[in-house]
């Protein structure tokens, strides 16, 4: 069963989002980076004073072996208006009959 990545980093999501639309290329070659590197999901969220990426992996391994080597995400995180260093919170993804 895979896993559920949440991290939460301090910042201000409306200059995450301005910063990604005006950086689409950028953004999709961290994705696509994510996704060789085995991503099944990603997904970011927006709140008060916070921002938070919402990734599924098939394991931490891989999450955090990509999360560290990745070499364009701090500068990212820097200029996407990121005030602190993230929270990374890695979750056993359950298997329940609700899903969807």
């Amino acid at each position: 069963m895979s896993v559920i990545v949440v991290m939460r980093v301090p910042g201000d999501p409306n200059t995450l989002e301005k910063h990604a639309q005006s950086n689409a290329e950028l953004m999709q070659r961290i994705s696509g980076d994510g996704k060789k590197a085995g991503a099944i999901h990603h997904a970011f969220a927006g709140g008060e004073n916070e921002i938070v990426v919402i990734d599924e992996w098939p394991d931490g391994d891989s999450f955090m072996k990509f999360f560290q080597s990745q070499t364009e995400i701090p500068q990212l995180m820097q200029d996407g208006g990121a005030t602190g260093a993230p929270e990374i919170a890695i979750y056993r993804k359950l298997d329940t009959p609700d899903q969807f």
